[in-house]
C-alpha cells in the first residue's frame, strides 16, 4: 500500500488550530517555537488564540498554516508512519518540502511569511478576484478563459471544480458565461487578490531572491509538484515555487500522477479536511484520512493498522 502525505493551503485555517495536538506532543509544540523564531512573532499564539480576522490576513495565515501542518506532521511521525510521496496544495507545498527534508521548518515558515507579504502587496497594487466554477468540464472553463481577456484558470482542484483568477470585471463576466453554460455554481471567493495569475507577477519577482538563498536539498521522499504535476528534484524547486504564484495549481493532475504510480492512501496533514474532499472527487476509490488533532491521529493509527 503506497501512501502520500498531502498538505493543505489557504482556506483550511481555523481558529484554535493545532492547540490540542501541540498540547499532547512536545515535538509538535517545538515546531511552533521554531516557526516563531524564524518570523519574529508568536505563531503559536496566533494559531491557538488568534481571531478569524487575523487568520484571514494572507501574511499571517500562510506561516500559521505551514507551522500547524508541520506540527501535525511531527505528531504523525511518532507513529512511525512514513510516506512514499508528498504533495501540497499551493502554500502547502512548503509543508510538503519540509516533510520531505528538502527544507527546514524555520526556512519554510520564513519563506511563506515573505510569500504572504509579497502576495498581499501585489494584491493592493493590482486588484483582482477569484471565483470557483463548479459543475463544468475543465476544458469548458479553459475555453471561457481564453475567450475573456484578463482571467485565467488558477486552481484545478478536482474534476468539475476549477477556480479562476483575474481582473474583477473579467471574473464577473466569466461567472455569467459559466452560469449560462450550465455551471452548477459560479461564485466569487473571499480573497484579497487575483492569485495564481499574471496579476501577481510582482509577488513572484519579490519572492525569487529569497527562494534563491535557501540551500535546497533533494527531497528524501519523492515530491510531487502541483505546478508541473511531476516528481521534482532540488534543482527545480526554487524556480517552481516562484512560478507557482502566477501559475495554476494543478492538484487534479498531480493526484492522478500519484494514483498512476500506485498511491491508494492519502493522509491530509494539517487543519481542516478540504483536501480529503477534493481527493474523493478525483477518485472515489482512494482512502483519505485527515489529521489535525489527537483524535484524528488515533483514527489514522487504527485505519492503517487494520489495512
Amino acid at each position: 500500500m503506497k501512501i502520500a502525505f498531502c498538505f493543505p493551503g489557504q482556506g483550511s485555517q481555523m481558529v484554535g488550530m493545532g492547540a490540542a495536538i501541540a498540547g499532547q506532543f512536545p515535538t509538535a509544540r517545538a515546531a511552533y517555537d521554531e516557526a516563531s523564531a524564524a518570523v519574529g512573532f508568536d505563531v503559536a499564539r496566533l494559531c491557538f488564540e488568534g481571531s478569524e480576522e487575523e487568520l484571514t490576513r494572507t501574511e499571517l495565515q500562510q506561516p500559521a498554516l505551514v507551522a500547524t501542518s508541520i506540527a501535525c506532521l511531527r505528531a504523525v511521525e511518532t507513529l512511525g508512519i512514513q510516506p512514499h510521496y508528498v504533495i501540497g496544495h499551493s502554500v502547502g507545498e512548503y509543508s510538503a518540502l519540509a516533510a520531505a527534508g528538502s527544507i527546514q521548518t524555520g526556512e519554510a515558515v520564513a519563506l511563506v511569511r515573505e510569500r504572504g507579504e509579497a502576495m498581499a502587496e501585489a494584491a493592493r497594487e493590482t486588484p483582482g478576484a477569484m471565483a470557483a466554477i463548479l459543475g463544468l468540464e475543465d476544458s469548458i472553463v479553459e475555453e471561457l478563459c481564453s475567450e475573456i481577456e484578463g482571467v485565467w484558470p488558477a486552481n484545478y482542484n478536482c474534476p468539475g471544480q476549477v477556480v479562476v483568477s483575474g481582473e474583477n470585471e473579467a471574473v464577473d463576466k466569466l461567472i455569467a458565461e459559466a452560469t449560462e453554460r450550465g455551471a452548477r455554481k459560479a461564485v466569487k471567493l473571499r480573497v484579497s487578490g487575483g492569485f495564481h495569475s499574471p496579476l501577481v507577477a510582482r509577488a513572484a519577482e519579490r519572492l525569487r531572491p529569497a527562494l534563491a538563498k535557501v540551500p535546497w536539498r533533494d527531497p528524501g521522499t519523492p515530491y510531487m509538484s502541483t505546478v508541473s504535476a511531476r516528481i521534482e528534484d532540488a534543482q527545480r524547486i526554487a524556480g517552481l515555487l516562484a512560478e507557482q504564484l502566477t501559475a495554476p495549481v494543478r492538484f487534479t493532475q498531480a493526484v492522478r500522477g500519484l494514483v498512476k504510480v500506485g498511491v491508494e492512501t492519502f493522509v491530509e496533514i494539517g487543519p481542516g479536511q478540504v483536501l480529503g474532499g477534493l481527493l474523493k472527487r478525483c477518485d472515489r476509490s482512494l482512502r483519505t484520512i485527515s489529521v489535525g488533532d489527537p483524535e484524528s491521529l488515533r483514527k489514522l493509527e487504527e485505519t492503517l493498522s487494520a489495512a
